[in-house]
């Protein structure tokens, strides 16, 4: 990773939030709550098996109502502080691209990422571009002390963006989740509040 990667927070953006909204933005997309509406787009990205091949929560098969009752858990688990679940925007062209969102455990002052885009806009920089403005929001508007990740061992893809946005390996969770009944190694990573903060200090 270059020192110019680690360090392009020009790409941190700028937001607004209230109880009932939330709004990310950076130069290429927007993060803002999901609407009942996004449901069929939610459905066509995520029926796709690679989406539920790669991640560790959404199901294969993906069947129809299943957006729809996500979505509306969404704004009871932000208003609790439980969980920040945005939807990925494409600006240029206002089309719904992925999820993103943080899974608050308030008892020890930390988050969970934890992201997906559809398999077209795979290997484009969406989830770091996204991941680095929720961390700037996890860090400053929800005062977190520490924010973790995982992917599946054998997607490296998702490290690599863990690795983008300045997060450090901190160790395999052996046969740590099942998938497609066979168990999974998963790999964990961490970002502390002051190693965050001294990355965007830096020239």
């Amino acid at each position: 990773m270059s020192i110019d990667e680690l360090h392009d927070f020009t790409m941190l953006g700028v937001w607004t939030m209230t109880k009932e909204k939330l709004n990310l933005e950076t130069k290429r997309i927007l993060l803002r709550p999901f609407e009942l509406s996004d449901g069929p787009r939610v459905k066509k990205l995520a029926e796709d098996k690679a989406i539920a091949d790669t991640t560790l929560n959404v199901p294969h098969p993906y069947k129809d109502g299943m957006a729809e009752e996500w979505i509306l858990t969404h704004q009871p688990k932000f208003e609790n502080e439980e969980e920040v679940t945005c939807a990925i925007i494409l600006k240029p062209i206002q089309e719904l691209i992925g999820a993103i969102g943080l899974a608050i455990d308030k008892r020890f002052n930390r988050a969970e990422l934890g992201y997906w885009v559809g398999k077209e806009y795979w290997n484009q920089g969406y989830c770091t571009e996204a991941s680095k403005v929720i961390l700037k929001y996890g860090f400053y508007e929800l005062g977190l002390h520490r924010i973790i990740a995982t992917h599946i061992i054998r997607n490296p893809a998702s490290g690599k963006v863990m690795k983008k946005i300045g997060m450090k390996k901190e160790g395999i969770l052996r046969e740590h989740v099942i998938k497609w009944d066979k168990y999974e190694d998963v790999v964990s990573y961490g970002i502390l509040k002051k190693e965050w903060e001294n990355i965007i200090k830096k020239p």
